[in-house]
């Protein structure tokens, strides 16, 4: 998913870390003071960056909504808050095949929406179906490449959906049939797109205009704008053990705002854009690494830019210590450094000379007849600095000439999808805990491949890694990685921090993670102790 328009490495003009406590909590200097602690216990207010949330999860792929998606929507299951790892949610047990190609799920009896329907297997069928629909293009889709059919369903290839391998076998039965053994199946399953949908939401195209019905642990109560009110769901399979009864989520990219928020103590949990210098209480920043890679790609749409010797012509040329200088983990690699994930060599050091040698060998020696490159950049002074340097290096190194294309905040993200420009950056979270949720967004045919990428040798990986478990698996997926970066493909920059602010002193149930989710259903407000010596009189 992508982090959003701000960087999650925050920088100051100066391009080095304002802050950056080594044992993720930030120390309070003298001059602060604590913000006002608020006692209801049965209510939280948060707040994140965005103002435009898409309540349609098959048309979003942003971290903030993604966030949001955990208190109005499960599917078969959701993610440890701690670990990351799959735990039961809607579905209560399952089995596999043989061929562990066949993976049978019951839906828990209890499951509900909160209108009190029960949640029925077909729903999720219908929803799955829904996100590959051909020509909908939901940003996701590409995800459900895994299951049997899906692929050829949602290209157009194969018109019949009974074929697509999903059956409802009765109302608590979900049988999915895969192309090939996929022991990660369900991390995967965790991600939200592959949530079931309410009947009565599946023929809506805009659900911003009404409340749709969830079967989360909470239920959208007002729709506000750019603040939404959620309600415990109690029709909820596992309301019994969810302690809030209600949630504020404040949606704003003022980062002074946010500062107010927190100070004041109305805000108990701050995520995304703040103004950490207008905080009068820095005792709740919380910064941890992520499974996240701040990177720039260039495409292969244009010619000819379609050419993995020019591109890698492109990645050589840069200055890369001064493009990583001042970032707390630079990354020579698309994939966070994890246990037992093969060390790839990455994209270090460039070579001007050799990247000479492969743009002449490409017909275009001293740059002489390349086309005009155009570079979108964002509006943040890191993006420009960076941009100055790439597009310096590659006029002054090889002839190339740039141009820069600066994109606000609010279309950027969308811009991407265009067809107008050849190098971007972008900020990329792991949707679950494997490096397939880095290297599939690659695929010739992935909805997520704004680079256009497409090599015959990558797909072939990827696909013998579908059938291969442990070691061997993750071998192939770093082969495959590294063809990413030597083509030119992706310029890793730096591995990202997430940065919350949040008093843990206060919140429980909440826990850095590596993928920055933290489910709803778990959050709960800690009982005030009284000092030694003084008595709390009830309210």
């Amino acid at each position: 998913m992508l982090a959003g328009c701000f960087s999650t490495n925050p920088k100051n003009s100066s391009g080095k870390n304002s802050f950056a406590p080594e044992n993720g909590k930030a120390e309070l200097p003298d001059y602060a003071y604590e913000r006002p602690k608020v006692r209801d216990r049965e209510e939280l207010t948060v707040t994140f960056s965005g103002s435009n949330l898409e309540l349609d999860f098959r048309k979003s792929y942003l971290a903030s909504e993604a966030q949001f998606y955990t208190a109005v929507y499960e599917g078969l299951f959701s993610y440890h808050p701690y670990t990351m790892e799959p735990v039961l949610a809607v579905c209560d047990r399952w089995k596999l095949s043989e061929d562990k190609k066949e993976w049978t799920f019951t839906i828990r009896r209890n499951a509900r929406y909160w209108n009190g329907d029960a949640v029925r297997a077909n729903d999720f069928r219908a929803a799955w179906l829904s996100v590959i629909a051909p020509g909908k293009d939901s940003p996701y889709s590409s995800l459900f490449d895994i299951i049997e059919g899906a692929h050829d369903y949602r290209t157009g290839l194969l018109k019949d959906s009974e074929k697509v391998g999903i059956a409802a076998v009765d109302d608590s039965t979900l049988v999915v049939r895969l192309e090939s053994p996929a022991s990660f199946f369900p991390s995967m399953l965790c991600h939200h797109s592959f949530s079931p949908i309410h009947p009565s939401m599946l023929k809506i195209d805009d659900w911003s205009k009404t409340a749709p019905v969830g079967n989360g642990p909470f239920y959208i109560l007002e729709n506000n704008g750019a603040k939404k009110v959620l309600a415990r769901n109690e029709a909820y399979w596992g309301a019994g053990d969810v302690e809030l009864k209600k949630i504020i989520v404040k949606f704003t990219d003022d980062g002074n705002e946010s500062a107010a928020l927190w100070n004041s103590g109305e805000a108990r949990w701050v995520s995304g854009e703040i103004n950490i210098d207008a905080l009068t209480d820095l005792s709740g920043i919380v910064v941890n690494p992520m499974f996240a890679t701040h990177y720039y790609y260039i495409r292969s749409v244009h010619k000819p830019w379609d050419n993995p010797k020019i591109r890698r012509a492109l990645a050589l040329a840069l200055p890369w210590d001064k493009i990583r200088d001042g970032y707390n983990m630079p990354a020579k690699t698309l994939i966070y450094p994890i246990q037992g994930y093969p060390k790839i060599e990455g994209l270090g050091d460039g070579n001007i000379e050799e990247a000479k040698k492969l743009l002449a060998e490409a017909g275009y020696s001293g740059g002489k007849g390349l086309p005009e490159l155009i570079l979108k950049l964002n509006p943040s002074m890191e993006s420009a600095r960076v941009g100055g340097l790439m597009s310096a290096a590659w006029m002054e190194n090889l002839g190339v000439p740039v141009k820069i294309d600066v994109v606000p905040f609010a279309k950027y993200f969308d811009s991407l999808k265009s067809n107008d420009y050849d190098v971007a950056s972008s900020t990329w979270i792991g949707d679950f805990a494997d490096p397939y949720t880095f290297l599939q967004m690659w695929r010739r045919e992935s909805n997520l491949n704004d680079a256009r990428f497409d090599d015959e040798n990558y797909e072939k990986l990827i696909n013998r890694s579908m059938g291969e478990e442990g070691e061997s698996r993750w071998k192939t997926l770093s082969e495959a990685e590294e063809i990413l970066l030597n083509c030119g493909t992706v310029l890793p920059v730096s591995y990202s921090f997430a940065v919350n602010v949040i008093d843990t002193g206060e919140i429980d149930g909440w826990y850095s993670n590596v993928l920055d989710i933290h489910p709803f259903k778990y959050l709960s407000i800690k009982a005030l102790k009284p000092l030694p010596g003084v008595v709390m009189l009830p309210r």
